[in-house]
């Protein structure tokens, strides 16, 4: 690492492409509460912080580094901040990446971390959402650095291996960046004897690291007594996103059901078999960069929802790959389109969301000068938005921070997030209760420890359960802008 250190000598460029990037992310320090994921990640942080087990004490379905970095964060602003420097971090580290597979092709390194900095920057693929994505990029960016020395040494290719399994504790699909070196690997041997026979021990030591941090994840929810939820939360139940967005096809049978998926697998391994036919005519980065694409956008396209963070698991290769069209003159220069165009189809195939940045900043530059009120500003994130602080205020000043209250209603974490509390179960989120519980087990944990306040936001769900509690036990004191607060009814007076 000191040796690494050493050489970091930034050039001028690369320091004005990360002055760039902070000066894009200041709008995201003043962003609100608002963005869901975030809300939930901040609130399950809250949890841990006030020492609530992780998955059977509060709750979210991903392994468990994004919820610890949330708590460390403590709010929006901190959130963001931690997102920023990560951020300066894998760019730099990008950089080297780029210096290693393009050695004195200045153009080309140049190009490319332009690209990859404004791919996981921008709101368009929402590189300022403090996401899994945005931050596993980093360790599997490191990852392939070590990877990409040519002296290979075991303890690097070990190391590069424990940081892919860091990766996957920010998200589980970061494992299949591990599959692309061994499938790299594979392709340039030749499946040569000897060559296998190397591929095979580098393997070992790569999955021999990969498996240390999770089997450190998985000895310290057993130690600390709920290994069963940490499975079944964070491993198990991701299982069911696949087709997910398909509910249609739920009763198919398997090969049916995920007949879509098996496709994508299919393509994946004709691209791959084709990288290994035509070998001899093609360079090793192309090779790498060509595989690292196709699984990738094989792990985005998962679960087959469009959210377009998933899409950040590309932005590296991505990034090399339109460098390599834009800046560098060879034959590769037209075959990188072949890849670029699967990325596109795919992206339109699936109807991949994306976010206006010109919008976002005239948003954010009409607040900074005084044309848009802080009310206005926060409305334009959603228009509950405001609702949901008026909300927290009055719930921050009601009860204490040990007091448990219940939120139900869209972006209830919100709510828990901005008044820092928390419900007497361990869901944040009302899709939590429909796809992981029962309302009907929600209102007895209600019935067993009843919260001092009860909130039902606008478009709320439908709940009657809910609602016959509510008539025996509270009495709605007021609305707040459509939304009901609900008081216990004996408990001390809160205004």
């Amino acid at each position: 690492m000191k040796n690494f250190l050493d050489k970091l000598h930034l050039p001028s460029w690369i320091i004005l492409v990360l002055a760039l990037v902070l000066v894009l992310r200041i709008p995201s320090f003043l962003e609100p509460f608002s963005y869901g994921d975030e809300m939930i990640y901040l609130s399950v942080g809250e949890g841990i912080k006030h020492g609530l087990p992780l998955y059977s004490g509060i709750y979210d379905n991903k392994p468990p580094l994004l919820y610890l970095l949330a708590a460390l964060a403590g709010n929006v602003f901190w959130f963001k901040t931690i997102l920023a420097f990560w951020s300066l971090a894998t760019i730099v580290l990008f950089w080297k990446l780029s210096e290693k597979l393009f050695p004195n092709k200045t153009k080309v390194q140049k190009t490319a971390v332009v690209i990859f900095a404004l791919l996981t920057t921008l709101p368009l693929l929402e590189g300022n959402i403090a996401n899994a994505e945005n931050f596993m990029i980093g360790p599997i960016v490191a990852a392939f650095l070590l990877l990409m020395d040519k002296k290979g040494y075991s303890k690097d290719i070990f190391v590069a291996g424990v940081l892919f399994g860091i990766a996957a504790l920010f998200k589980i699909p970061a494992a299949f960046d591990l599959l692309v070196i061994i499938v790299f690997w594979l392709v340039i041997s030749g499946l040569k004897k000897e060559a296998l026979k190397d591929t095979f021990t580098k393997s070992l030591y790569l999955v021999a690291g990969f498996l240390v941090p999770i089997c450190i994840s998985l000895a310290w929810f057993l130690l600390a007594g709920n290994l069963g939820d940490y499975i079944r939360a964070a491993f198990l139940q991701n299982i069911g996103y696949l087709s997910s967005w398909r509910p249609q096809d739920i009763n198919k049978p398997f090969s049916l059901r995920n007949l879509p998926l098996l496709i994508r697998l299919g393509i994946v391994a004709v691209g791959v078999a084709i990288l290994f036919l035509k070998r001899s005519k093609l360079s090793n980065k192309f090779i790498f960069l060509t595989v690292w694409t196709f699984f990738g956008l094989f792990a985005a396209t998962l679960s087959e929802r469009p959210y377009p963070h998933y899409l950040l698991q590309i932005a590296a290769p991505l990034s090399f790959l339109f460098a390599i069209l834009f800046a560098e003159k060879s034959l590769e220069q037209s075959l990188v389109i072949l890849p670029i165009v699967l990325v596109f189809f795919a992206s339109f195939y699936f109807k991949f969301w994306y976010y206006s940045t010109s919008g976002y900043y005239s948003r954010f530059i009409k607040f900074a000068v005084g044309k848009s009120s802080r009310e206005e500003y926060l409305a334009s994130f959603g228009r509950q938005v405001p609702t949901h602080y008026e909300i927290a205020r009055f719930l921050a000043s009601s009860t204490n921070p040990s007091e448990k209250i219940f939120v139900w209603g869209p972006d209830s974490s919100a709510v828990y997030a901005l008044s820092r509390r928390l419900p007497p179960g361990k869901f944040v989120a009302d899709y939590h209760i429909n796809d992981f519980s029962s309302k009907e087990k929600e209102v007895r944990i209600l019935e067993n420890n009843p919260p001092k306040f009860i909130i039902i936001l606008p478009e709320a769900g439908g709940f009657p359960q809910l609602l016959s509690f509510l008539k025996k036990s509270y009495m709605l004191i007021f609305n707040i802008n459509e939304a009901e607060v609900w008081r216990l009814k004996g408990s001390v007076k809160a205004i």
